[in-house]
């Protein structure tokens, strides 16, 4: 398993506060180099192919997948996808959970797939969906996409968001190294994984059980904590049945289409007086003049 991690402890000498522990430094906004140099350098037998990164990055309201590829000017970004879309596909809260997260890994393959013309020949996993899946090359296709996992400065433990992204873009089609270690409902002492634990994790099964619990022993609290579910009249109750339904919207239509912004006929022209030819100008200083030696 290839997992990209940006954990790595930085030397003292790179903090910049004196009093700050090297950990505290990992969310200064730096960059992992150590890691960075390992996922953009390309084998030299690619003959100068893109070695592309599959990107996941969370915000305070917000989830962002990209598939990029690095250049010497800087990074390029092929295709993307963010939690705020999903409400057009009818979740309209809980934009930041791990169902979420894996609608958001779903969105950017299906819709990076589609651009390149492969959505057809690699559909990605459609039904029991805790299962593990690596996509094979089909018979007479082109091959799969791939791309390595980019998971920035965030921690790669059992169960991390993260890797709900990674299990979303895996079942869209993209071609992921990657190992069932890390998912929901892996048993640590065990060494087992159990499929329904972590199907539940991704159609909100959780959450479901956790909204139903709180509503029935602490009804004030429930209105509280799950406010904006209640806002958007979107029932966090019922969140397992709407995500079946959130799932097969992304897959009928994942193409992102950029709305029109169509700017009033006197746009900027509010407070703008017209221009004035020579003679007018002229006209209206000989007007000011002759006002002036009336005066006087």
């Amino acid at each position: 398993m290839f997992v990209a991690s940006s954990r790595a402890t930085p030397r003292a000498s790179e903090c910049t506060d004196k009093n700050a522990s090297p950990r505290a430094s990992l969310f200064a906004g730096k960059t992992d180099y150590y890691a960075r140099q390992r996922l953009i350098t390309q084998d030299k037998n690619k003959y100068n192919s893109p070695k592309y990164r599959f990107v996941v990055r969370f915000t305070n309201r917000d989830v962002i997948c990209q598939v990029v590829y690095a250049t010497l000017a800087g990074d390029v970004c092929i295709a993307s996808a963010y939690s705020h879309e999903l409400p057009k596909y009818g979740m309209k809260a809980g934009l930041k959970n791990y169902a979420a997260t894996y609608a958001t890994g779903l969105l950017c393959a299906r819709r990076l797939l589609t651009k390149y013309g492969l959505a057809d020949a690699y559909e990605g996993k459609t039904d029991d969906l805790g299962e593990d899946y690596h996509v094979e090359q089909e018979e007479g296709e082109a091959r799969p996409f791939k791309c390595f996992l980019d998971t920035g400065l965030v921690r790669t433990s059992t169960g991390a968001r993260v890797f709900a992204a990674l299990k979303g873009a895996v079942d869209g089609g993209l071609d992921i190294p990657h190992n069932e270690k890390r998912f929901a409902g892996y048993d640590l002492q065990d060494k087992s994984h159990d499929p329904d634990t972590l199907e539940r994790y991704i159609k909100g099964g959780v959450v479901a059980e956790y909204a139903e619990e709180m509503q029935e022993e602490e009804p004030e609290k429930y209105e509280q904590h799950f406010s904006k579910y209640l806002e958007e009249d979107f029932d966090p109750t019922e969140l397992e049945d709407a995500m079946e339904d959130v799932l097969d919207a992304i897959r009928d239509d994942p193409v992102f289409v950029k709305k029109e912004r169509v700017k009033p006929a006197d746009a900027g022209r509010k407070f703008k007086l017209p221009k004035l030819t020579y003679e007018e100008k002229k006209a209206n200083l000989k007007v000011k003049l002759e006002a002036l030696r009336a005066a006087a």
